[in-house]
């Protein structure tokens, strides 16, 4: 494993180096560090043909995925790719956003979670899905007709949950990039080309505009592990 960007004088990165180069800054006083983490093919596709993300995946970005999940406080999802991707119980809260809230109460993601899961919805969400889905999770309310990121941030620090990884979807991704909210982009690009048809790291109809800056390029094996910084202001 080869780290290309700054320079790492030819030496390799050990798990700690890997763990520091993905490393949270201190957070203190409610603050939040919301980041999201995607993988996409060479040929830029984010699911194969079997509408899953770990089709186009590679060893090194899953090696990632395990160390960003340990390093969070939090899981967050948008109910499609909760659903595509068969989310189970991890070592970690989980929270799932759904404006609709078509979720199953009785997947394993609730009734054998190992912290109770979270649902992140919004006002205008049907009562019955919502007093259903109380039962089994906690219930966030954040925005109206649409998502509040900021409502959102704010009642997970108050559940202590300040350290936050986003997972996609495109969509739920977009909308927090579009809110100026996400803080880094933690990317793979994989040796590998899938063809087909597969949704953008973003999908939204508007244009947008939002400006990054390269925090490290590693390479392992043809995959490229990249992270990228918001540029404020």
């Amino acid at each position: 494993m080869q780290q290309l960007y700054p320079p790492a004088d030819g030496a390799a990165v050990d798990v700690a180096g890997l763990e520091a180069a993905y490393a949270y800054p201190p957070l203190g006083g409610g603050a939040t560090w919301l980041r999201a983490n995607m993988v996409t093919s060479l040929d830029g596709a984010t699911q194969g043909s079997d509408g899953r993300s770990r089709t186009v995946s590679s060893p090194p970005d899953r090696v990632v995925l395990s160390l960003l999940r340990r390093l969070c406080d939090v899981v967050i999802a948008g109910a499609g790719t909760v659903r595509a991707e068969r989310y189970g119980p991890v070592d970690r809260p989980i929270a799932v956003v759904s404006r609709s809230l078509r979720l199953d109460d009785n997947a394993p993601l609730f009734t054998e979670a190992t912290h109770r899961t979270i649902v992140i919805t919004v006002e205008s969400a049907p009562a019955d899905h919502r007093a259903r889905l109380a039962a089994v999770a906690d219930v966030i309310l954040a925005g109206d007709e649409e998502l509040d990121v900021a409502a959102a941030r704010e009642a997970l620090a108050d559940r202590g949950l300040t350290r936050l990884l986003c997972e996609g979807g495109a969509h739920l991704l977009a909308h927090i990039v579009t809110a100026g909210a996400l803080d880094d982009l933690c990317y793979t690009l994989t040796p590998r080309m899938v063809g087909g048809h597969s949704a953008r790291l973003l999908e939204t109809p508007l244009p947008l505009e939002s400006d990054w800056s390269l925090g490290h390029l590693i390479e392992d094996g043809g995959t490229l592990l990249m992270r990228w910084m918001a540029r404020r202001g």
